[in-house]
């Protein structure tokens, strides 16, 4: 965006998201100021540029979040819809670098481009730059990635960082020798808070939906619906909580045993319960 009329003497610009202002007259003219003139704090141009400001914010996580839904998931994306998208700034920004999986599963390429008529532009783990136009492409949950230890040890030697966490996300795998009729973990229960209010605040902005006593979060795997819970407390409590067991349930309700449970569904729910439990109050003299 180029730079605006502001009234007499001054223009005003978005840069690096951020209303910047600069004079057009006198002896300071062309050079950026430091700070915008009281003058100007009201001024229709700065007002419009704030409220644009907001907007692209709003935008740019709204991307990612979208992206971040892809991922853990596992849904299919069309390419061409990853190639409309692309010339967006802040699309690109959330799909940079993100790992990506096309016809074939055990190849895994790093996205870095995408043209106009539905080619994605790829390194591979060869260090290869390579290309490929599949109908639809995964951005697979690190669950799911094969050879994910290389997969990262490749990505750190890249410097890659990706704006949606992927290969690097917490990651939880499913024991195999569950007990049959286990349907709840409590490895992250006991975790005190000083109210149900903070707990509930600390689920909230890591992202979770809080629904009634639970904290939970909804996960696509393998086809179905999967929905996370972690017990908070009763919504009205406004005593010291602490959290309680984490249990998963298909898209009627039903509680599932813990050796239904997929992969992905799994882990989630195993980060989400580790991360509020993250949160709680440690007492001087115990262990953290």
């Amino acid at each position: 965006m180029g730079w605006l009329s502001a009234g007499d003497g001054y223009e005003v610009a978005l840069v690096e998201g951020r209303v910047a202002v600069r004079a057009t007259s006198g002896r300071a003219a062309g050079r950026q100021l430091k700070s915008l003139p009281r003058a100007l704090k009201d001024h229709p141009e700065v007002d419009r540029l704030r409220r644009f400001a907001e907007w692209l914010d709003r935008h740019a996580a709204a991307c990612v979040a979208q992206v971040d839904t892809w991922m853990v998931s596992s849904l299919p994306v069309p390419t061409g819809l990853l190639a409309r998208v692309w010339p967006d700034e802040a699309w690109q920004s959330a799909l940079r670098d993100l790992a990506v999986v096309g016809d074939d599963p055990d190849e895994v390429g790093f996205l870095r481009g995408a043209t106009e008529s539905g080619e994605l532009r790829l390194v591979n783990l060869d260090g290869e730059t390579v290309r490929m136009a599949p109908r639809t492409v995964t951005l697979p949950h690190p669950v799911l990635l094969p050879d994910l230890d290389d997969v990262r040890e490749f990505a750190s030697e890249l410097g890659i960082v990706q704006r949606v966490e992927q290969i690097h996300r917490a990651m939880w795998r499913r024991p195999e020798d569950l007990d049959a009729a286990a349907r709840e973990v409590r490895d992250f229960t006991g975790g005190s808070f000083r109210s149900r209010f903070a707990l509930a605040a600390r689920a909230g902005s890591l992202g979770y939906r809080v629904s009634g006593g639970y904290a939970t979060t909804r996960v696509r795997d393998g086809g179905a619906t999967v929905e996370a819970c972690v017990w908070i407390g009763e919504p009205y409590w406004e005593d010291a909580v602490e959290t309680g067991a984490l249990t998963w349930q298909d898209a009627d309700g039903r509680a599932l045993p813990l050796r239904e449970v997929g992969p992905v569904a799994w882990s989630e729910g195993m980060r989400m319960a580790a991360a509020l439990y993250a949160g709680r109050v440690i007492e001087e003299g115990k262990n953290a």
